[in-house]
């Protein structure tokens, strides 16, 4: 899904962070500090601009649009034959990190902190144009805090997912996840069926091909599916109104006809409110009766004024107060929970019933094209991620 021209920064967007090769993706929020690639920032100021613009980093972590200048060729005009003469004794530079700080500090930015080591450069002149090249290119890189924030797609969440944790998505490169969406034949108005163990990047990339139009079911194994690169897509609601989930440990009851969502185990989250619930209630039953046990019985009676006992009356009316509006939020928060957990067995009555019907999409031959390609790098079938065409 790459941005459409004049598509807008929007606050609560997922925006990827690009400098240089060395991908970032973040949620667009509100003074929210961002670090990367060592600097910090806020995204405040991209709001509202066009995804591809590239923003300088500012004093107090602001984004400036960057402008666009000419570059100059006088700073390569002169150059030497070789460098052999040149010897590297840290006293080629005559600004020292003192220097360089105090022009930070004065909010000098990169371009001219980069104009200014090079004309203090003793043997700048004397290199050959390649190395005055890649000692400009490495000055700007140190020096000039350039960050260009574009829209996610495919292409660059896997470039990312790769560089950053190859791990997480089995070492897919992004050419070879091509040749599957390719040999799946995804298109909008598919019904596919899609597994796979790479954090959510195959899941996302069919969904962009698809465009929100038609079915998917993503089958997973374990409690529930992964969804985390699917997430750095930023999709709106309406992909997700047809995106079904089916456990891997069903299919073989599904296939068999016993399939029956009562035997689905319950949320662990609903057991532990209940239990927290009557641990809470056991707890408060065992204060009252330890209160009520502490009180003095035996003693002679005091005397008690009349503020004291109406401060009591108070604190134990409080109490009930407190007591009881926890018991109606426990109830309430057990009634959600059991509603959560109807809705789930009606979806995956859904997703059953759309698995028997058996007519899901692909080109014919996929999956053995599928096959073939993750044979090639060498993975083996025991962590092979693909689409199945059911």
């Amino acid at each position: 899904m790459e941005a459409s021209p004049g598509a807008r920064i929007r606050e609560g967007d997922c925006a990827v962070l690009k400098r240089g090769e060395v991908f970032k993706a973040v949620p667009v929020l509100r003074r929210r500090k961002i670090i990367f690639e060592k600097q910090w920032f806020y995204l405040d100021n991209a709001i509202g601009h066009i995804y591809g613009t590239t923003f300088e980093v500012t004093n107090g972590g602001n984004l400036q649009p960057k402008q666009e200048v000419e570059e100059t060729t006088t700073e390569t005009k002169e150059a030497g034959t070789d460098n052999r003469n040149i010897v590297d004794d840290g006293k080629s530079q005559k600004l020292t990190h003192d220097d360089i700080k105090a022009l930070k500090d004065k909010g000098i930015k990169g371009q001219e902190i980069v104009q200014q080591l090079i004309e203090n450069s003793t043997t700048f002149r004397d290199k050959t144009e390649f190395a005055q090249d890649k000692y400009i290119k490495k000055k700007k890189k140190k020096y000039e805090a350039v960050i260009t924030i574009v829209k996610p797609s495919t292409r660059i969440l896997s470039t990312m997912y790769y560089a950053r944790e190859p791990g997480k998505i089995n070492h897919l490169r992004y050419d070879t996840l091509a040749q599957m969406l390719t040999l799946g034949n995804i298109h909008a108005g598919n019904k596919m069926i899609v597994m796979e163990t790479c954090a959510g990047l195959v899941l996302g990339a069919v969904m962009e091909r698809m465009g929100g139009y038609g079915s998917i079911i993503q089958m997973y194994p374990g409690g529930g599916p992964v969804r985390a690169a699917t997430s750095c897509f930023g999709f709106p609601k309406p992909y997700f109104d047809n995106l079904h989930e089916f456990p891997l440990s069903k299919v073989h009851s599904l296939l068999s006809g016993t399939f029956s969502t009562e035997t689905l185990p319950s949320d662990p989250e609903d057991n532990a409110l209940v239990e927290e619930e009557s641990n809470g209630l056991t707890e408060e039953k065992q204060t009252s009766l330890q209160e009520t046990e502490e009180e003095p019985t035996t003693e002679a009676p005091m005397e008690i004024n009349q503020s004291e006992e109406q401060e009591t009356m108070d604190i134990n009316a409080e109490d009930v107060e407190f007591k009881e509006n926890k018991e109606k939020e426990n109830k309430e928060n057990v009634r959600e929970k059991q509603m959560k957990q109807w809705e789930r067995r009606k979806k995956l009555t859904e997703t059953a019933a759309l698995l028997r019907e058996k007519n899901a999409d692909g080109a014919p031959g996929s999956v053995s094209a599928a096959l073939q390609a993750f044979r090639g790098t060498g993975w083996g079938l025991f962590s092979m991620t693909c689409l199945i065409n059911y």
